[in-house]
């Protein structure tokens, strides 16, 4: 049986590097890294090997995240708006922008689980296809396909307009 340590020692990287494409902050991915894994430690007798376990992590990574932005939305609002008129940015452009990425993440979400989980990992994680396919069991081809359809299907709902 693998240890605690075993399985922080093997995917501490992935999750840290994950963590860092949200966050593009040292200090707070080191911190949500080992949030993740204290809550991996309640959690782990919910894992049910539908997924492979590192998805099924970088699940628990992402939901830390997004807890941490509910928990500081006010702290991180406030600091955006004065880096912003610091840098006399445009306000305007910046949260049109916001709106037209946090648009597609929604959109994102509404894919089926395994595409919206490549998309998330080559995106945010910036894992190379081969990776993708070793997380999931599959190959290289199979996690490309999978990210192109995924990335067709969600040019196809912009084109709509939904």
């Amino acid at each position: 049986m693998i240890s605690l340590e075993d399985i922080y020692k093997k995917y501490y990287s992935i999750i840290f590097k994950y963590l860092m494409s949200l966050t593009k902050n040292t200090d707070l991915s080191e911190e949500l890294t080992q949030e993740t894994f204290y809550k991996m430690i309640k959690k782990i007798n919910t894992y049910n090997e539908k997924s492979k376990f590192v998805v099924w992590l970088c699940e628990i990574a992402k939901n830390t995240y997004y807890d941490y932005l509910r928990k500081n939305k006010k702290i991180l609002i406030k600091y955006e708006i004065n880096e912003n008129l610091a840098s006399n940015s445009n306000v305007e452009n910046d949260y049109i922008e916001k709106e037209e990425i946090e648009n597609t993440y929604k959109k994102i979400d509404k894919l089926d689980e395994k595409t919206k989980k490549v998309i998330y990992l080559r995106l945010n994680s910036e894992l190379s296809f081969k990776e993708i396919g070793e997380i999931f069991g599959k190959t290289e081809t199979w996690a490309r396909v999978t990210f192109y359809r995924g990335k067709q299907k969600l040019k196809e709902d912009h084109s709509y307009g939904e």
